[in-house]
């Protein structure tokens, strides 16, 4: 399996596949995190200078499109007998790279409370299958770069629809089988994106912000009662308690890491949606939809790193969640945070945030050189020996971190499919000659959006009136 997907991602590289795909070895066999992107070119296994490193991630080109493909055979895990996605955006940061084309201010969560920062960087839109039990392990499955010109809800929402229909044809997906389901933080607009996603069979499960207020479904009608029927029920504030409504499920859950796990769910639960930012293009002469889910409250006895553990809030899309369905919410979702444990392996250890490139299509490249270098790690669990340090504990060949099975991969390396060929000996440059400044400047650009989205449904008709 490990080798034929090395086959299959080195005729994805349509240029510079040689200089990329040993690049991509290199990061695999390093001995520790890449600290330079020159440093991998004395590797071993990089057989090119690092003119040609560089090189490679400039000029090169990768068929996107196929190295999906390619990721989407190799297996799939599940969690019991369904596939879940976890979705989330992680920065790439270029605070100094005034040079940079489309950057934009990315939220970062600062070490102590009330810390947060806004700093320029490419932002990028991850989508993995999670796996079951407590693990480091995910599977990444999609990488797209925000522009200043997208809408961060309407990437997602064709980022997932487009995974899940390559799910389908892969055949990871059948019609048989339990819907698939999606898990993603606060920072996604849930109801939204399950309003999209309605024709694919998938279950989406997101966060909410504890200051939120949900609407519950109409009581029946009273036989005689005049006047329009109303479109929301009974209000219920997430933060007042006295607003809350005897739950339809309440379960308890006793688990090894957050003791006692008691959720509460409510069915039918919806927001009162309002004529603005994703849903100002929604027909004028018909009425907002009405999403409706189930609520869950979870609550557990501990957190790490806090005293007195808060309540979650969770909506999910099924509007009569049973209560079997209302743990697989929850405990999907806290399977979102393996997400954590894949960014900080991308970025401490393979390096992906380390070079200093300017163009953001280079970037591209390497984000997704460093997918493949994960997915081959994936596919490397069970060939390799552990390597571990004298201090480090013994552990199963199955229960291998990444960074462990990194360790082995030199190894392992001879063993399989090596399709790149020899460099061809070549002299490098003049280059600018001694003392001769440089005449062309490169253009500086501005961080942040470049398209003013409108505030009001007013704005928004005569944006419309303007460009029509």
């Amino acid at each position: 399996m490990l080798g034929r997907f090395r086959r299959e991602v080195y005729a994805c590289l349509d240029t510079r596949a040689d200089a990329l795909f040993e690049l991509a070895d290199a990061v695999l066999c390093a001995a520790g995190p890449v600290r330079s992107l020159a440093q991998l070119s004395l590797e071993p296994e990089h057989r090119r200078g690092h003119g040609g490193l560089y090189d490679g991630l400039n000029a090169g080109r990768v068929a996107f499109a196929r190295v999906r493909r390619a990721v989407d055979t190799l297996p799939l895990p599940r969690i019991g007998d369904r596939i879940v996605l976890g979705v989330d955006i992680t920065p790439w940061l270029r605070p100094d790279a005034q040079t940079s084309p489309q950057r934009l201010f990315c939220h970062v969560h600062g070490r102590a409370k009330g810390t947060s920062q806004m700093i320029p960087g490419w932002p990028y839109s991850i989508v993995a299958a999670l796996e079951e039990g407590r693990t480091s392990w995910t599977t990444v499955l999609d990488a797209v770069r925000l522009g200043p010109e997208d809408d961060a809800t309407a990437v997602t929402a064709a980022q997932l629809r487009e995974v899940v229909q390559r799910l389908v044809v892969a055949g990871h997906q059948t019609s048989g089988d339990p819907p698939i389901e999606i898990v993603m933080d606060s920072g996604y607009d849930v109801t939204r994106l399950a309003f999209v996603l309605a024709d694919l069979p998938v279950v989406v499960t997101g966060r909410l912000r504890s200051d939120r207020v949900m609407i519950g479904a109409i009581p029946p009608r009273r036989p005689g009662t005049m006047g329009r029927p109303p479109r929301h029920g009974p209000v219920l504030r997430l933060a007042h308690p006295d607003t809350w409504p005897d739950p339809d499920h309440a379960t308890t859950t006793a688990t090894t890491r957050y003791g006692t796990a008691a959720a509460s769910a409510w069915n039918r639960m919806h927001p009162r949606l309002s004529r603005r930012a994703a849903w100002l293009d929604h027909p004028a002469d018909t009425d907002l939809p009405i999403v409706e889910g189930t609520l869950i409250r979870l609550q557990v006895d501990r957190l790490p790193g806090e005293r007195t553990p808060k309540p979650l809030w969770l909506w999910t899309s099924r509007p009569h969640a049973g209560t079997g369905q209302v743990d697989q919410a929850w405990q999907a979702f806290l399977r979102r945070f393996d997400l954590e444990h894949t960014f900080r392996f991308f970025k401490q250890q393979l390096g992906w945030t380390v070079p200093k490139l300017r163009d953001p299509a280079a970037a591209d490249r390497w984000t997704w050189l460093i997918i493949i270098v994960y997915a081959q790690l994936g596919a490397a669990r069970g060939l390799t020996e552990d390597l571990r340090r004298p201090w480090e504990r013994p552990s199963e060949p199955e229960r291998l971190t990444p960074t462990r099975i990194r360790r082995g991969f030199r190894h392992l390396r001879p063993k399989t499919t090596l399709p790149a060929g020899a460099p061809k000996p070549a002299r490098p440059g003049p280059g600018r000659p001694p003392g001769t400044p440089n005449q062309r400047p490169a253009t500086r650009y501005d961080v942040g959006k470049t398209t003013k989205r409108a505030a009001s449904l007013e704005q928004h008709h005569q944006t419309t009136a303007t460009t029509g």
